[in-house]
């Protein structure tokens, strides 16, 4: 994750909320979708800023060599100014750089569609057996 091109800012704003349900038709499932999405970008910073403080990590420090190491004072500094995870995931959102989807609503649609598959075939049957019933009168 490259996270120098992300531009947004670092302070919370007051957004519209009727542009969060345009994607998914719903504001609930938006913030649920950001929620898990912030969560991703956040275990991602928090592995890619463990990974450079372990580059500063030596088994032989001594207390003095602990507290007066700048580059890694300076790394932590730099992790702390980026923007949260959270305001990334909603820059990602208005910009729809984000896929969603939702396996439920795509069961929900399949069933619909079987039980409409279900419902014309039933009228056909109906249909023959009335014309049937017909043809024998």
């Amino acid at each position: 994750m490259d996270i120098k091109k992300y531009k947004t800012t670092s302070t919370t704003i007051t957004r519209d909320v009727r542009q969060f349900d345009t994607q998914t038709g719903n504001i609930y499932e938006t913030v649920a979708m950001l929620a898990k999405r912030s969560d991703q970008i956040s275990s991602e910073m928090k592995r890619e800023l463990n990974k450079k403080i372990e580059e500063f990590v030596s088994s032989t420090d001594s207390v003095d060599e602990i507290y007066e190491n700048r580059e890694q004072i300076e790394v932590v500094r730099y992790y702390e100014q980026l923007p949260k995870p959270t305001l990334i995931a909603i820059q990602e959102y208005l910009n729809n750089e984000l896929y969603y989807r939702n396996p439920d609503k795509e069961r929900m649609v399949n069933i619909t569609e079987k039980i409409d598959d279900m419902i014309e075939e039933a009228a056909e049957q109906q249909e023959a057996v009335a014309e049937e019933a017909k043809a024998e009168k």
